[in-house]
């Protein structure tokens, strides 16, 4: 019998308008046993049934809904929904073979919005990086990893159970193959650029995989231009900008191990000549470069996240003009910013007004060109604003006339 929940009346819960988090002050009353990670009934004032999901009181979030039907949530359940990630990305992609064979990169399951809260699954090239972030998730991983294993048939595991957030589910962080071992350094195919992604020591699960498209339009900007990536990790922007023939490529990292990624993948696509690595932080270097005239044709900012909470939005906030205006002032005349903020907290009208202020003080004018998000294998989910967390502007930037 499961344990049932009901919702406190008055309230307009946003659980019945289709997002999938139920937190504990929203709860009027439980009946029934439970355990944290079991799935239990969540009910409306008036007795309705509005969904099953899993329970733990150690988080925050209470409850996060897997289904709206009332029906049983098991082996099978977890294999449709894994079955039907697989199916769209094979579709979004015209992968007409298996997923293993596929040389590129691509979120395969992307939690919420692919109905399976908590998991994150990335392929590289056949290989599989997985994430159960939450407890009730990570109940299911030996099923998840079995219907993996018959719907990609991929070449290996590899978990990335090292997050920090798993600690918030009472869950003990840790890594390692599951299965047999492979050499964790894996070249994957992105629009044409071989890029080598580490799934054992990388950020996430090694790669950002939803700036692909972001990277690709860049190319359109680069070609001729003086180009610096800044905040590059392994140098995803930076290698699309050179690939596509920018005269030079700068890439900034504050990690060693990222650029080391970046160097090797530069000399993979013969592009050494034209991509150089300089680990430094960005903040300092944007002023070392504006007290010594030093300019760039094109500057891509794709910092993390630097709002994790509400509570760091308005600092968040004053970084990214920070970060935004000094940019503008490292571009030569007419130049292009291809700037981001992967922040959820951080909404794009936020976003828009902190560039418009950027500008404003540093006597620029602002043109966006496009207002682009994260690639289709990230899908949105309607209503649930979280899994919307990508902002990438495509700017040019000129004197105030």
């Amino acid at each position: 019998m499961r344990a049932k929940l009901r919702l406190l009346p008055n309230v307009r819960h946003r659980v019945l308008y289709g997002h999938p988090w139920v937190f504990a002050n929203e709860v009027e009353s439980a009946e029934g046993a439970y355990s944290a990670g079991d799935i239990v009934e969540v009910r409306d004032r008036r007795n309705g049934f509005v969904g099953l999901g899993y329970i733990n009181p150690e988080s925050a979030i209470l409850v996060r809904i897997l289904t709206r039907d009332d029906r049983e949530v098991d082996e099978a359940f977890i294999r449709e929904r894994v079955g039907s990630a697989v199916d769209y990305r094979k579709a979004l992609f015209g992968l007409a073979g298996s997923i293993a064979e596929s040389p590129g990169g691509f979120r395969l399951v992307h939690s919420e919005a692919d109905f399976l809260p908590g998991l994150i699954v990335d392929v590289f090239a056949g290989y599989v990086s997985l994430q159960t972030l939450t407890l009730g998730i990570d109940r299911w991983k030996e099923t998840i990893v079995e219907a993996l294993r018959d719907f990609v048939s991929p070449k290996g595991v590899y978990e990335r159970n090292d997050a920090p957030v798993r600690e918030l589910e009472g869950l003990s962080r840790k890594a390692g193959y599951i299965g047999e071992p492979f050499d964790p350094l894996v070249e994957i195919d992105e629009n044409g650029v071989r890029m080598l992604v580490d799934v054992q020591k990388g950020q996430k699960t090694g790669y950002f995989l939803d700036q692909s498209d972001n990277r690709l339009r860049l190319r359109a900007l680069a070609p001729s231009k003086d180009v610096l990536d800044a905040f590059s990790y392994s140098g995803g922007f930076g290698l699309s900008a050179a690939y596509a023939g920018a005269r030079s490529v700068l890439c900034v990292d504050a990690s060693d191990a990222a650029l080391d990624l970046a160097r090797a993948s530069a000399g993979r696509n013969g592009l050494s000549d034209r991509v150089s690595c300089r680990a430094a932080n960005v903040f300092d270097l944007l002023r070392e470069y504006e007290r010594d005239g030093t300019r760039f044709d094109a500057v891509v900012l794709d910092p993390p996240a630097f709002a994790r909470s509400r509570r760091m939005l308005e600092k968040a906030l004053a970084g990214y003009k920070e970060i935004n205006l000094r940019a503008m002032k490292v571009l030569r005349e007419g130049g292009f910013l291809c700037t981001s903020s992967c922040s959820q907290h951080v909404t794009a009208t936020e976003f828009d007004a902190i560039l418009e202020e950027a500008a404003f003080d540093s006597r620029k004018s602002l043109r966006i060109l496009e207002r682009r998000g994260q690639r289709a294998d990230h899908p949105i989910l309607a209503g649930v604003p979280e899994t919307d967390y990508l902002k990438f502007r495509m700017c040019q930037v000129s004197r105030l006339s």
